[in-house]
């Protein structure tokens, strides 16, 4: 007979309850959807000197000192708390590495991590992979800079929802924490989004037929 695998609130259960064992393995199952995240954010010009490994076991050390207030007070699903922290190490690096001559430390607005030029491409085949055969044609034939700028044409709110639901595969109620939506405003958001880079993209597509 298989043994039981908790899920993760089985273990934050466990956790709250004292049970050192549940803690250390809720703060890990989520070591690889957390590597991904920070990879797909990652500046190109720090992938070489920035290992995504460290950026996320920072994170789930503030998580681990941390985890005793987010037991009492659940601010957030448990995926998108962790996911929280390590987008925050992630700011502190590209504001460290990238920004420091060219901002003022005064100011608090966040930075956002732009997607790199493959994660753009991986984006835009995952939309388009289920479209008509000029789209898939299309996949195969776009340079990165006009995928890149049919992105860049997007919303940030679009660009946002796709790369969460598309990308990072979270699901529309980890979309929803992050995002500080309901559910049903991801649906549609996320929709709306998937509809204006297929418009952006589907057109230059034809002309090459």
């Amino acid at each position: 007979m298989p043994s039981h695998t908790p899920d993760t609130d089985e273990l934050l259960l466990r956790a709250e309850q004292g049970d050192a064992q549940a803690r250390q393995t809720v703060l890990v199952r989520h070591r690889d959807r957390l590597k991904l995240m920070v990879s797909l954010h990652l500046d190109r010009r720090l992938a070489a000197r920035i290992d995504p490994s460290d950026v996320v076991q920072e994170a789930l050390l503030q998580a681990a000192q941390n985890l005793d207030q987010y037991l009492h007070e659940r601010p957030l699903p448990f995926y998108p708390w962790l996911r929280q922290l390590a987008w925050k190490s992630l700011i502190d690096l590209h504001r460290r590495h990238l920004h420091a001559k060219r901002r003022s430390v005064r100011r608090e607005e966040p930075l956002a991590p732009h997607l790199s030029d493959q994660s753009a491409m991986q984006l835009a085949e995952r939309v388009l992979i289920h479209q008509s055969s000029p789209s898939q044609r299309a996949i195969r034939s776009e340079l990165r800079s006009r995928i890149r700028a049919a992105l860049d044409r997007l919303g940030e709110r679009d660009r946002e929802v796709l790369v969460l639901r598309n990308l990072e595969q979270l699901s529309t109620k980890e979309t929803a924490a992050v995002l500080g939506i309901r559910e049903g405003s991801v649906k549609t958001r996320h929709l709306r989004a998937l509809e204006r880079l297929r418009a952006l993209l589907e057109p230059e597509s034809e002309g090459e037929n």
